[in-house]
């Protein structure tokens, strides 16, 4: 069988050698536009910052040595031109000649990746304008900053790659703004009072976010002095352009082939609508596991574990992917990190859920290990089924840990009740007595279950909370100008508090004020609520 693979990045080259270990007697040949191969796109940002020393480590494998460990045959600066399904043959054309040759095929696999979006706005022709999607941007970027011509940036896109652009950039003493279409950065990653609790981490790091700002041009003589902005114009030395990538798809047009917004559509099998035309990686779509709805994933792990099933059903397997959740985890300005999989709460109510969800503040560790910190955990449920939906984590420890248990969760179709007493690892060095993930569902399931009443911080945030009294519930008096509670001395009935009065109660993390208002109910107090997160999460303004 004549297999013929368009792209040699992740996806492609994880199809030609995963066939090649399933049937060697398979004619593999890999078309690449790039003169690199399999390359680590989301490494380069961390080589960008120093972090990746050798820009060696960058290239997976080269196409030779490639060629050696699979069997395939691969052939580089080499870009498609024109598919025809009818007579199964590829037009391609060799970039350093210009010349176009015919590829024949049995069986055809689009993996041509995705590009960056160059928005149409004037300037960017100009010395210091980046984009972030191969070893020579990294490499490009890198030297800029090792020349010392780049001593305040702007980063435009306030996704993955951006803020980890923003995060190595500052982390090498470069006074950093990132700028955003969206109304916060991570859009559609997290829901908005999670990414705005991003936000003001990466004002404290030094990182200024701005939102709702729309990139107009860069200005400069010959190279970038000043990048323009719907709101104002800001002095600058480099612009790096992170805002969004398009699939590379555009010599399909007239193959036939179905596709929505100019991404490839599959089915489960990662089959096209054409014939022994099949497609995977960042220029085609897959399916949520959680909606069946069409979704686009272009992340390395999805082009790997789509590749890997293609590949099996071209060997002659039936094989289908079940989709994905939306997983990602990445490290942000200011030493915090996120991770996310399933729906988040906007997400699910759009899908017409009736869910419930809980914010935590929990320990990461022992709170005795030296390093100790916090997760801040959002979880989503379904409120009848009581299935997990999803989750949100920041912090500064392994925020991936508690996003890769829900994705198992998730996948498994779990309930909130079958993960509260889970056998989780525990020692102080790694995690706490009960694991922060469980004690998050703990938490949740005092909510589900009517034990728990509380206010989550983005109801506070729209209002939620008016007209309540806000009672200050810490182990020591925090909140100035409010009326301060010991948990201790709730002993019965407390002077001044009449016990239909509306009370707010807030502490630290909102553990203590769960505690105090168990004890107030318990002595007849009949309209408390719990601030979810507590001052860790939600900003109070003193009432003195």
């Amino acid at each position: 069988m004549k297999v013929l693979i368009l792209g040699g990045v992740a996806a492609g080259t994880k199809v030609a050698a995963k066939l090649l270990r399933e049937n060697r007697d398979c004619e593999v040949t890999v078309l690449t536009k790039g003169k690199d191969i399999s390359y680590a796109g989301c490494g380069l940002p961390y080589y960008v910052g120093g972090v990746i020393q050798d820009k060696g480590q960058l290239i997976v494998n080269t196409p030779e040595k490639f060629a050696g460990l699979t069997g395939a045959r691969v052939i580089t600066q080499t870009e498609a031109v024109a598919v025809h399904p009818a007579e199964h043959r590829v037009t391609a054309r060799d970039l350093s000649s210009g010349q176009e040759q015919d590829y024949g095929y049995d069986k055809l696999v689009i993996a041509t990746g995705a590009s960056p979006f160059l928005p149409p706005v004037p300037g960017l022709e100009l010395k210091n304008v980046f984009v972030m999607r191969t070893p020579d941007d990294a490499i490009a970027l890198r030297e800029a900053l090792e020349a010392g011509e780049i001593k305040r940036a702007v980063v435009a896109g306030g996704g993955f790659i951006g803020l980890e652009v923003a995060e190595n950039l500052a982390a090498k003493g470069v006074k950093t703004t990132v700028i955003d279409f969206a109304p916060h950065v991570l859009p559609n990653f997290l829901d908005p009072e999670m990414s705005e609790f991003v936000e003001n981490r990466m004002a404290e790091a030094g990182v200024m976010p701005l939102t709702n700002v729309a990139l107009e041009g860069v200005e400069g003589d010959g190279k970038v002095e000043k990048v323009l902005t719907s709101k104002r114009a800001m002095k600058a030395d480099a612009l790096v352009l992170a805002i969004g990538i398009r699939p590379n798809t555009a010599f399909l047009e007239g193959s036939g082939i179905e596709m929505c917004k100019g991404t490839i559509l599959t089915d489960a099998h990662l089959r096209t609508n054409v014939e022994d035309i099949y497609a995977a990686g960042d220029c085609a779509m897959v399916a949520n596991r959680q909606t069946g709805k069409a979704a686009w994933s272009p992340m390395g792990s999805t082009a790997n574990i789509a590749g890997r099933i293609l590949a099996q059903n071209l060997a002659g397997r039936d094989l289908a992917y079940p989709g994905v959740l939306g997983t990602g985890v990445a490290k942000l300005p200011g030493g915090w990190s996120t991770g996310r999989t399933g729906l988040t709460e906007t997400a699910a109510r759009a899908e017409g859920l009736d869910v419930e969800t809980v914010t935590t503040v929990v320990d990461d560790k022992a709170h005795y290990y030296p390093g100790a910190d916090v997760f801040i955990v959002k979880l989503t449920a379904d409120r009848s089924s009581r299935k997990l939906l999803g989750v949100q984590v920041l912090g500064r420890g392994a925020v991936d840990k508690v996003t890769d248990i829900a994705v198992t969760a998730i996948s498994l179709g779990a309930t909130v009740d079958q993960l509260a007493a889970m056998d989780f690892a525990y020692a102080p060095p790694f995690s706490t007595a009960i694991h922060p993930f469980a004690h998050s569902v703990n938490i949740l399931l005092n909510k589900l279950d009517g034990a728990l009443e509380s206010i989550t911080p983005a109801q506070y945030a729209a209002g939620a909370a008016e007209g309540w009294e806000v009672i200050d519930c810490a182990q020591a008096p925090s909140l100035p100008g409010r009326r301060y509670l010991n948990l201790t001395d709730v002993t019965g009935e407390v002077a001044g508090l009449a016990k239909d009065a509306k009370l707010l109660l807030v502490c630290t993390k909102g553990k203590r004020a769960y505690l105090t208002q168990n004890r107030l109910k318990h002595y007849g107090y009949t309209n408390t609520r719990v601030l979810e997160g507590g001052v860790t999460f939600t900003e109070f303004e003193s009432e003195e």
